[in-house]
């Protein structure tokens, strides 16, 4: 594994940790912003909780279980995919800057709103990493082709000792017994 993946992975997944676990630990500290981004997903998603508190607390648990796992290297795609998905109602809630009045506050919240668009840049391509290995999908290309030439392979060897053999097999039938 390359110096940029051991040192990049922990580094994006340090905020997500210290968020999750204050989100998991102090739920109302955030639920009042998060009640209109919430509440919507919830009667979609029956299997949500109802209560806002409980849908931000498990919120915070995905982000410190997935930034965890993204930290040690530990299935780091499926990790950062995982916090992107947390992180799209997360920034939709917290940083609503269209919605700000004061015109300061409204710098804030795009400043914030845009650090979380570049954060899921950087999760999107974390999760494409493959780190160097080939894809499931190019190993899969790979199999297939290597596959259709072995299958040729044979058919062309069938080919060629079918003929001789079909000869062999008719004058064998006319030699007499």
């Amino acid at each position: 594994m390359s110096l940029l993946r051991v040192l990049g992975r922990p580094m994006l997944a340090s905020m997500f940790l210290a968020g999750g676990l204050n989100s998991v630990r102090d739920p109302k500290e955030v639920a009042d912003a998060a009640e209109p981004v919430v509440q919507p997903v919830t009667e979609r998603v029956s299997a949500l909780p109802d209560r806002t508190e409980q849908v931000v607390r498990l919120n915070g648990a995905v982000q410190v279980v997935a930034g965890l796992m993204l930290a040690t290297g530990r299935m780091p795609r499926p990790a950062a995919l995982a916090i992107a998905a947390t992180l799209v109602p997360t920034t939709l809630a917290g940083h609503r800057f269209w919605e700000a009045e004061d015109p300061s506050e409204r710098a804030q919240q795009r400043i914030h709103f845009f650090k979380n668009m570049s954060m899921l840049g950087g999760l999107l391509i974390a999760a494409d990493d493959t780190g160097a290995r080939p894809s499931v999908l190019w190993r899969g290309t790979h199999a297939a082709r290597g596959l259709r030439h072995d299958a040729g392979l044979v058919r062309r060897s069938v080919r060629a000792t079918a003929r001789p053999a079909a000869a062999a097999g008719r004058v064998r039938a006319k030699l007499p017994a």
